[in-house]
């Protein structure tokens, strides 16, 4: 998450360790540092111990001898490592100088991985053996890889090597590269296979939309012919769909609903019969076991994971209890019935999990390094809830620092997410628990209009060019309620975001610059059209939807008139730009336009550039170093009197 400095803060004021009798650390070799002070040691040994900590992700089951696989770093990036008992030693498999993913097959003879270079996303699908890994795909174009069939015989994937845009559908026997095959030519970024039938023959893909809409076909491997599920005429979402055993497609669908629910779709007749008893919250995603008796799924209630069981036979429905409350993701059920996932919360960084459906036991499979520091000492978020100018509610989570060790009114970040169909959940912190404990920084995670996890009806509030802004006037009303808080400095608070947060970053340093200190946003959008017109061109038509055309003169103009680079001359508050070099989604243009105009007016622009990085920072020295140098951004406005 985010960043802060010196050795220790009392009651109100904070006491920064002199910077000036030690050496300055070293840069990393990929970073340009345009502008930005050059980072003491001081400050790496004051922070060390919160930059050590790792996290673990659940990748999946290996059937063959019952570990698990999951994703962890032990140097600068995630690599793949198989875990052969519940907190067993961690053996690294994948050794390569960029994150990797992977997947085994079903019969566990396949470990199949995916791989960019620098963050590009143009990423290409292996083979792993030995540690040695053995090119499937073209090596230029973008692919996406979407899972085995039941037998383990096929994968599915999507790529844009056909012209760079569309994201065309093919299957694979990834022991026999040559028997690749191109099975649905189709127009759009937004494709992708959901899953192969039991048979085989057919599988149901989906053409992505909107974050409101989403198409559902059942698609003949053989002939190619694209059959449609549903009517298409209606604007439905749907979630995810697998089948069952028995042939029976089940689907998380918002139809007769605000909220994505979990039911069965028939493919005749496109009728969804929803099955989970949940009145509110979205469904996030769902498994279902080999044998069909047992569906798993994760209920998000504002921010909050809940892990479910449902009965496909009786409908009833259980809650695991043994897990701490956090955020799930990427369960999966193993051959034998034991449930996979991943669990992060506030108390403890992402580590993998496994759940016994039949006895309802919960097994912690890895417990990653927290730097030597004593997580039960994290803080846990406030849940926050306002009305905003036009009477809506919006709600966020704010983690405030201990109040015995940190009395009265504390300097506060406000960290908007990206997306923007995105959302802010309960979890781990990471380098920003330094923040919090050591700085006594409040930081606070709002979801604004646009936000996923509070229904369709409020996901769309931001759509399109004329209600774009209506976001930024929601971080106006929560800075109306903190200003008022008891236990926050209203004289001390600065924002941040990436991606789309990052446009808000930059919308809410303009519109509320009087009531902020500083402003440090991440691969962030400064012109709507120019973002459009530059972002790659898979994702392109994707982005118009939800932004607005910049090809129709009229959002055109709105596009402009709400750009913050429209508005860069009322930006007058000290300003912070990162950005990857290989960004795919805001390419760096956007970072430079921005920072040269408010140079240009004699602004402060500090700006900091990932030469291999894409939309965002991925790798640890990297990582680090933008920790760092944010840290000495916000000593010199936050934290400054």
């Amino acid at each position: 998450m985010r960043k802060s400095l010196a050795l220790l803060a009392m009651s109100v004021g904070v006491s920064l360790l002199p910077m000036t009798a030690l050496a300055d650390a070293e840069k990393p070799a990929n970073l340009i540092a345009d502008g930005i002070p050059t980072v003491p040691d001081a400050m790496v040994a004051a922070t060390r111990p919160y930059m050590e900590f790792r996290t673990a992700a659940f990748r999946g089951w290996n059937p063959t001898d019952k570990s698990m696989l999951i994703s962890t770093r032990f140097g600068n990036v995630a690599q793949l490592h198989v875990v052969k008992m519940p907190m067993g030693a961690r053996t690294q498999i994948s050794f390569e100088a960029e994150p990797v993913g992977g997947s085994w097959s079903p019969q566990g003879d396949v470990l199949l991985v995916s791989k960019d270079t620098g963050g590009s996303e143009f990423f290409q699908l292996y083979t792993l053996k030995d540690g040695k890994l053995t090119l499937l795909t073209d090596g230029k174009s973008r692919n996406g890889f979407q899972g085995f069939s039941k037998d383990g015989e096929l994968i599915a994937y999507s790529s844009t090597r056909r012209n760079g845009t569309d994201n065309d559908l093919y299957v694979m026997n990834p022991r026999d590269p040559k028997t690749d095959k191109m099975v649905a030519e189709v127009k759009g970024g937004g494709w992708g296979f959901a899953d192969f039938a039991p048979d085989k023959k057919t599988a149901v893909i989906a053409e992505y939309v909107s974050v409101t809409k989403s198409n559902l076909y059942l698609l003949d491997l053989a002939s190619g012919q694209k059959t449609p599920i549903g009517d298409h005429k209606k604007d439905i979402a749907y979630g995810g769909a697998t089948f069952a055993p028995d042939g029976t497609l089940w689907v998380t669908s918002d139809e007769g609903s605000d909220f994505q629910r979990l039911g069965t779709l028939d493919i005749k007749t496109g009728k969804f019969t929803p099955k989970s008893p949940e009145p509110k919250w979205d469904v996030d995603s769902f498994d279902i076991s080999d044998d069909g008796s047992m569906i798993a799924y994760s209920v998000n209630e504002a921010g909050v994971t809940r892990l479910r069981l449902l009965d496909p036979k009786t409908g009833k429905s259980t809650p695991v209890t043994g897990l701490p409350d956090g955020t799930i993701g990427g369960f999966d059920f193993a051959p034998w019935g034991e449930i996979g996932l991943t669990l992060a919360s506030a108390k403890a960084a992402s580590d993998a999990y496994s759940v016994d459906p039949k006895t309802m036991t919960v097994k912690r499979w890895t417990q990653s390094e927290t730097g030597g520091l004593d997580p039960n000492v994290n803080a846990e978020p406030q849940f926050v809830e306002v009305t905003s100018f036009d009477k809506e509610k919006v709600s966020g989570f704010l983690y405030r620092p201990d109040p015995k060790k940190f009395p009265g009114k504390r300097p506060l970040i406000v960290n908007i997410h990206g997306g923007p169909e995105g959302q802010s959940t309960t979890g781990f912190l990471g380098r920003t628990n330094y923040l919090v404990n050591e700085l006594g920084i409040a930081v606070f995670y709002p979801n604004v209009r646009g936000s996923t996890g509070f229904g369709k009806r409020f996901v769309s509030l931001d759509n399109g060019p004329f209600l774009r802004e209506n976001s930024v006037k929601d971080i106006g009303a929560f800075l109306d309620v903190l200003d008022k808080d008891a236990g926050v400095d209203a004289s001390k608070i600065a924002v941040t975001g990436g991606s789309y947060g990052g446009y808000m970053c930059y919308a809410v340093a303009i519109r509320y610059g009087e009531r902020l200190k500083g402003a440090n946003c991440v691969v962030a959008i400064s012109n709507f059209v120019t973002f459009l017109e530059n972002t790659q061109s898979y994702r392109r038509d994707l982005r118009r939807v939800e932004y607005g055309d910049e090809r129709d003169p009229k959002q055109k103009a709105k596009l402009l008139e709400i750009s913050p680079m429209t508005s860069v001359a009322k930006l007058n508050i000290p300003l912070m730009v990162v950005t990857g070099a290989n960004d795919p989604r805001v390419p760096q243009s956007e970072a430079d336009q921005m920072v040269a105009a408010v140079r240009a007016k004699g602004g402060m622009a500090w700006h900091l550039v990932g030469k291999d990085e894409g939309h965002g920072f991925a790798k640890k020295a990297n990582q680090d170093y933008q920790f760092w140098a944010s840290l000495i951004f916000w000593e010199k406005t936050l934290l400054g009197e």
